[in-house]
């Protein structure tokens, strides 16, 4: 990991703390507080004094009365996050000490989580992965950002980390007129980390991995498709392997494809370190194989489809919904009766309800009737809030061929 840069965080402002500015919302704006979601667009924003990006604002209604504290940005549209909603300091050490005291509930047999989701923990826009002795920071909008030297002590204070790095290369801060980067705030790693998921080995690239090293929001999915799954099994958009590895346990042989070779190559040194030796990983697209494999008549008794966001904005819902259609038609024609479908989506903007009527289209299609087993969203360590939908973005549905 030598291109990053040690111990960059900026030091710590010394000095008298500054005057919090007040910001003035809308009628349109307060309401939207009221309803319980954290964001307030720049359109809901009537005035903003002397807010600095990143800095804390009080909130005031058109009244003037104060409704909380929040984060400023400066160029994004989303003008306000919410932190509080009293005027008392948000200690952010103590917030993520809450969600590490959470996290010890729902978290099993395993030393890699997400710590922090934000605002699902009161964190707005700051994500902290958990990979053993090691953490993962994003910060996604410019306050915190700012911020980001009081969350490196807190995970100093809390956890003595051997190692914090910055995995701030996520395109949503260039909204932020922030800049993509990847750094080391703290420590020092030589490659790759080791961790355990469910039992599994899985060695996570913190500086270059998928997302920020694993995909732990499956995590808890990977143990459902595995309670199901027997015989033969594919497994579509493997990547490092983490459905076909615990699928490995269940059934007798395992197919996983996936186009890209780097991936691939981490998920046979997984599949290597667990003394896995029933997986057999194929680098292809995942549409042209299916096809081909439709064509050829091949018979699989489970299939996993976990493919990347199709849907990254509104505006590709319907681009990817016929994506979506294709690859679950491909699938369902080589799964007979009985047969497993473990079918996922992470586009926020395609919801479970569009997703359950893709697969039900591409089902009559095929000719299949399908029973469903499980409704699932992401692993419990990725909380979902009631108010806030954004929140939500994993659906992950097991059907049986009836």
């Amino acid at each position: 990991m030598a291109h990053l840069l040690e111990n960059e965080s900026p030091p710590p402002v010394q000095g008298e703390p500054p005057q919090i500015a007040p910001v003035e919302l809308s009628r349109k704006g307060a309401d939207r507080l009221a309803s319980g979601h954290p964001w307030i667009f720049r359109s809901d924003v009537v005035s903003v004094g002397d807010a600095e990006a990143g800095s804390v604002v009080h909130v005031l209604d058109p009244r003037g009365r104060f409704l909380g504290q929040a984060h400023y940005s400066t160029s994004s549209q989303i003008a306000l996050r919410m932190l509080s909603r009293t005027p008392a300091k948000v200690d952010l050490g103590e917030r993520i000490a809450a969600a590490e005291r959470f996290r010890r509930k729902i978290v099993a047999d395993s030393t890699a989580y997400r710590l922090v989701y934000a605002e699902a923990d009161f964190l707005p826009a700051l994500i902290i992965d958990r990979y053993d002795d090691c953490f993962v920071l994003q910060a996604l909008d410019q306050g915190m950002d700012r911020a980001t030297p009081e969350i490196v002590a807190a995970l100093d204070a809390q956890f003595a980390p051997r190692a914090i790095v910055a995995r701030n290369d996520a395109g949503v801060r260039s909204l932020e007129q922030l800049p993509r980067e990847v750094k080391m705030l703290r420590g020092q790693l030589d490659g790759p980390v080791r961790v355990t998921m469910n039992g599994l080995s899985l060695e996570a690239d913190l500086a270059k991995g998928q997302k920020t090293g694993v995909f732990l929001d499956q995590r808890e999915n990977y143990l459902a498709a595995a309670r199901y799954a027997s015989g033969r099994a594919l497994d579509c958009f493997t990547c490092t392997g983490g459905f076909a590895l615990h699928l490995a346990r269940t059934c007798e042989q395992v197919e996983a494809v996936d186009s890209s070779a780097p991936a691939l190559a981490t998920a046979r040194r997984n599949a290597e370190a667990n003394g896995i030796d029933n997986v057999e990983f194929r680098e292809a697209d995942v549409f042209d194989l299916l096809s081909s494999y439709s064509s050829a008549r091949r018979n699989y008794d489970a299939i996993v489809l976990d493919p990347p966001a199709f849907a990254k904005s509104r505006g590709q819902v319907e681009a990817a919904a016929r994506g979506y259609k294709d690859i679950n038609l491909r699938a369902l024609r080589l799964l007979g009766p009985g047969g497993i479908l473990v079918t996922c989506s992470c586009s926020h903007h395609m919801s479970e309800a569009m997703l359950l009527e893709i697969v039900a289209e591409a089902s009559l299609n095929a000719g299949r009737t399908l029973r469903v087993l499980e409704r699932r969203t992401q692993a419990q360590d990725h909380p979902i809030l009631l108010t806030v939908p954004e929140t939500l973005y994993l659906k992950c549905i097991i059907l049986q061929v009836a």
